[in-house]
């Protein structure tokens, strides 16, 4: 079934190309006009770990998150290795992992270099991790706090997991004890992926 928002998008880059190659001026959206094109929750921006960059949400528009909240010292550390895995498997497919570090349980490093080393050395992530983030409570980030407005579920412990749509919209929460290999995240990843 063929995504007609897709279609329309494609027909108006066309269009503009074709204008563009005629020698007439086609100005560039608007940064209202972008906002538009990317859904409200994603309309947020975290900090990259490695150099505390702006790491906006809205250039993932139209591909499937895995948002998950992560720690260097926790007994889920480990589903590093897995969330990597998934990164692998399905980015060509339009999956886009995000890690976020937290410390609101008390088990992650103040010196974002030893977060780093712990994600990028120790476990060889290479999907984008951002900076030390609040996840729940009053001071959490916007993002979670959307996420666990939408799904009733706010991060219990570290690792868990919030699944978002092509389309913008969180569709599942899983807990810390869902691995990344689990037949339920990995059928709701490939389903979310199918959706057009």
């Amino acid at each position: 079934m063929s995504d007609p928002v897709a279609s329309r998008r494609q027909i108006v880059l066309s269009f503009a190309g074709a204008l563009g190659l005629a020698g007439i001026a086609v100005p560039a959206a608007s940064p209202a006009s972008a906002r538009a094109a990317c859904p409200p929750l994603l309309q947020h921006s975290l900090r990259r770990l490695q150099d505390e960059q702006p790491l906006p949400l809205c250039p993932h528009a139209g591909k499937v998150l895995l948002v998950v909240n992560t720690a260097s010292y926790c007994g889920f550390t480990g589903q590093f290795e897995g969330l990597e895995v998934l990164n692998a498997r399905y980015a060509g497919r339009g999956l886009v992992v995000i890690g976020v570090p937290s410390n609101d349980f008390r088990q992650e490093d103040p010196d974002a270099r030893k977060t780093a080393a712990v994600c990028f050395n120790t476990y060889g992530v290479k999907f984008p991790m951002a900076t030390e983030t609040r996840v729940r409570g009053e001071q959490a980030h916007p993002l979670f706090a959307e996420l666990a407005r939408v799904t009733g579920q706010p991060p219990a412990w570290n690792f868990n997991k919030y699944l978002v749509g092509r389309d913008g919209r969180a569709i599942a929460h899983f807990g810390s004890g869902v691995a990344p290999s689990n037949p339920r995240l990995v059928s709701a990843i490939e389903s979310a992926l199918a959706a057009r």
